[in-house]
């Protein structure tokens, strides 16, 4: 089977996302990197026409949107299964994919974790309106989050799913700011079960450092 190229700019949570999907499979990948603002240019456009991340190539097959990617690769490489088998647990595991995409990443990581983490890192300003508007909202992301993954160690039950590996990458960032800090704290459950992602192999091997020497080799 071919070996999977991903392109995007490292760092971004639903890059991540796609190559935790890979890595979680023990599929070979390459990241093709994308520098900021590329993402706009001709030829990423050609790739993906709204101009976002990532976009996969797996041979001549290629396909965009983060959520589409894992679940191909969960076709495809069906060891492990990253889909729970009780229909319930595969509803909960769809149900945290879309807070994820619709709630999570607009009032969170773009809402929050951008402009107070990301940003002052490139030598943009801070956005502190946008920080204030955002972090109600970022908590009630929170919040139902913790809800709904009550007792069980991941969102679909006993073993990882694709909604804990859409998800991780837009909530691990919270250690590192004293808001993040915040909004977490009410969650205990939420943050074992963050403590319980970051220690799995497939986020070392796609951390920010690690995808930063890739890209600089690439």
């Amino acid at each position: 089977m071919a070996d999977f190229v991903v392109w995007g700019v490292p760092g971004s949570p639903y890059v991540r996302s796609a190559l935790l999907g890979l890595e979680e499979k023990g599929a070979s990948w390459r990241l093709a990197p994308l520098g900021m603002g590329e993402a706009q240019s001709p030829a990423h456009l050609a790739r993906h026409p709204f101009g976002r991340m990532p976009v996969l190539d797996h041979g001549d097959f290629r396909l965009y949107e983060a959520q589409a990617i894992l679940r191909y690769l969960d076709r495809i490489l069906p060891e492990p299964a990253l889909t729970p088998t009780n229909p319930e647990a595969a509803a909960r595991m769809d149900q945290v994919l879309g807070v994820t995409d619709w709630y999570v990443f607009p009032q969170l990581s773009s809402g929050v974790v951008f402009p107070r983490l990301i940003a002052p890192m490139f030598g943009m300003p801070t956005d502190e309106a946008k920080i204030a508007e955002n972090l109600p909202k970022a908590r009630v992301s929170l919040t139902e989050l913790a809800r709904l993954l009550g007792h069980q160690p991941y969102f679909g039950g006993e073993t990882v799913s694709l909604a804990d590996l859409h998800l991780a990458p837009q909530v691990l960032f919270l250690g590192e700011f004293e808001e993040g800090r915040e909004l977490a704290a009410p969650h205990d459950n939420l943050r074992a079960w963050a403590a319980r992602m970051a220690a799995r192999p497939s986020f070392a091997a796609t951390s920010w450092e690690r995808l930063s020497e890739l890209a600089k080799a690439a």
